[in-house]
Order: C-alpha cells, then sequence, then structure tokens
C-alpha cells in the first residue's frame, strides 16, 4: 500500500497522521487473513510515520504490534528486538508503566527458549517499575529473574536479586513474603557454600514484625543449626517438608538437593558410647545407617 506524502501549495506537511491510520488499518487486513509478514510490514510503517509526527506511544504501540507479527512468524529474537525498541519510546513518551508491562510480556515470551535473555527483561522491567516507585511490580518482576537465576545455577546474582525483592518487601510492609525470601535466601547462600551469609539473612530477619517465632524462623534456625552440626537426617527433615516442598519449584528443588559438606547423602552416624570399663565398636543396626536420611 503506498500512500501519498507529497506536499503541494495548498498541502504544507506530509499528512503523516493520516498515512498512519491507513497504515494500521491495512495491518490490521493483513493480520486478520493470517500474512503476518505484510502486517509486520504495515506496523513498521505506521511507527515510522508516528515517529515522524511526534507520536512516539502511537509509534511504540505500531512497534509492538509489529513484534508480535513476527512472534506469529516463530521469528523470537527479532519480535524480542521490536518489543524492547516499543519500550524505550513508551519510557520516552512518560509512560513507563507501559514499557514494565511490554518488557514483562517479552519477558514470557522467550522464556520457553531463552532463559538469559528472560532474565534480562525482568530485570528491565523491575527498574522501570522501581524508577517509578511501584515497588510491588518491581518486587513481582525481580522474583521471575531470581528464580530464572537459580534454574541457571547463576547463585551469586540469584543473592544479590533476592536481597533486593526482600528490601522492597519489607519497604511496602509485605512481611510474610520477607519471610519466604528469607527461606529462599538461605536455601541459595547454603548451595553457595556460604553458611555464614546464610545465617546472617536469618538474624537480619529478626527485625521483621512476626518472623521470630514463625515457622519459617524456626525451620530456618532447625535447618542451619543441623547443617553447622552436619546432622543430615535433620537436614533432610527439614528440607522435605511441607513449607519447603510447596515453594516455588526452583526454590523446592534446591531444598530436596541440598547436602551436607562432607556427607555422603546419608544419616549422619553418631560416635558410639563405650561401656564403663570397656570399648566398644558400633552396632550392626549403626552400620546399616548409611543409606538413611533421605535426599539432603
Amino acid at each position: 500500500m503506498i500512500y501519498n506524502l507529497k506536499t503541494s501549495m495548498t498541502k504544507w506537511k506530509p499528512d503523516y497522521d493520516g498515512a498512519a491510520s491507513e497504515m494500521a488499518k491495512a495491518a490490521v487486513a493483513f493480520k486478520n487473513a493470517k500474512q503476518f509478514e505484510q502486517a509486520k510490514d504495515a506496523y513498521l510503517k505506521e511507527a515510522e510515520y508516528h515517529t515522524e509526527n511526534k507520536a512516539l506511544f502511537h509509534a511504540a504501540k505500531a512497534y509492538e504490534q509489529a513484534g508480535m507479527m513476527l512472534k506469529d512468524m516463530k521469528k523470537m529474537p527479532e519480535a524480542i528486538q521490536l518489543i524492547e525498541k516499543a519500550s524505550i519510546m513508551y519510557v520516552e513518551n512518560g509512560t513507563s508503566g507501559t514499557a514494565g508491562m511490554a518488557l514483562d510480556r517479552a519477558g514470557k515470551l522467550i522464556e520457553p527458549i531463552d532463559l538469559e535473555k528472560a532474565v534480562d527483561l525482568y530485570q528491565k522491567a523491575a527498574s522501570v517499575f522501581e524508577n517509578e516507585d511501584r515497588l510491588r511490580q518491581a518486587a513481582e518482576l525481580l522474583g521471575k529473574a531470581s528464580r530464572l537465576l537459580v534454574r541457571l545455577r547463576r547463585l551469586d546474582e540469584a543473592a544479590v536479586s533476592l536481597q533486593k525483592e526482600k528490601n522492597m518487601y519489607k519497604e511496602i510492609e509485605n512481611y510474610p513474603t520477607c519471610f519466604k525470601k528469607t527461606i529462599a535466601q538461605v536455601l541459595v547462600h547454603l548451595h553457595r557454600g556460604d553458611f555464614v551469609a546464610a545465617d546472617k539473612c536469618v538474624r537480619e530477619s529478626y527485625s521483621l514484625p512476626g518472623f521470630s517465632g514463625s515457622e519459617d524462623c524456626v525451620s530456618m534456625e532447625t535447618l542451619l543449626a543441623a547443617f553447622d552440626e552436619q546432622d543430615e537426617d535433620v537436614v533432610s527433615r527439614v528440607c522435605n517438608s511441607p513449607l519447603l516442598k510447596y515453594m516455588d519449584n526452583d526454590y523446592a528443588k534446591l531444598a530436596i538437593s541440598l547436602k551436607v559438606p562432607g556427607g555422603g547423602g546419608g544419616k549422619k552416624k553418631k560416635p558410639p558410647v563405650a561401656p564403663q570399663g570397656g570399648s566398644a565398636g558400633p552396632t550392626p543396626a549403626e552400620e546399616d545407617d548409611d543409606y538413611e536420611g533421605g535426599l539432603c
């Protein structure tokens, strides 16, 4: 489709608004006909005309729609590039909330095929909402990034992300969610081999209203004490408790795969108690204990 943008004696400037409107209609027609390539091209022309007309919001919407056409064409990386471009224009237009939602949608689209890119998009979306002081949305998006970082085994970055999440939830006084983030932190730090950091997270959480004495608190105190004492039986019991097993799947997997350093995956043997006047070795029951204690 060609739209006449030439000027004349009676037409002082190109009618970009009219051209954009015609391209939008053409894009919808192509989309309804499942002609996604032509629809994508029409949306890109619409975006170009809106940009010339300084209508950044409408240009951004057209770029986002072009991205969705590429998604339908199974060209996901190209689709994400256009959606990111749209998000930048939304921010320039002063509609940051729309930018954050676009980045969130892009993250969901790319997550099944590229976890690394999904993390990047969720983090960008979280930053957009954080800059708008919309901390609940920012924390939720950081939560998505944290879980994917755990799945990618980028545990150092996951630890930083979780702390930021927890700080946001504390600021908006969502303390029960802070408790759950503390559990996630402990699991991540123990898998990182940093017992001190795990213990610090619990101690810092004592300042949260309702944490001390809560099920979350008692569970983590028990886990850390057992981990420190290399009591694999208790570690396993805590890790397989409903409180941890029914967390988000990525954290639940951390729980059931947690191992005590130096342990063989079985129950820790206690040293035999020698009777008075002599010494004794392990009993047969103790010798058979090598495979008790679960996964942790």
